[in-house]
């Protein structure tokens, strides 16, 4: 099992959750006493997608909004 700090964590997050996701459990500690485990997700199959890691990323609006965008938040969130 592999021990990480909370300072390493957070200057290798990416690469962390990689190991973890290839099946490692990484021990995280808070000065050298352990805090918290990060282990693979028990799923029984995890879909990525065929782009996943290809392709860029695109824009959810086409075209400019004018600023009409925050109206159409608010308008989306109702009363939350």
């Amino acid at each position: 099992m592999k021990k990480v700090s909370i300072q390493g964590l957070k200057a290798k997050l990416s690469a962390t959750v990689a190991e973890a996701e290839n099946g490692e459990t990484i021990l995280i500690t808070r000065h050298n006493t352990p805090v918290a485990q990060l282990s693979p997700a028990l799923t029984g199959h995890l879909h990525r997608g065929a782009r996943v890691g290809k392709a860029r990323l695109r824009p959810a609006l086409k075209r400019a909004t004018r600023g009409r965008y925050l109206a159409m938040l608010i308008e989306d969130r109702g009363d939350r």
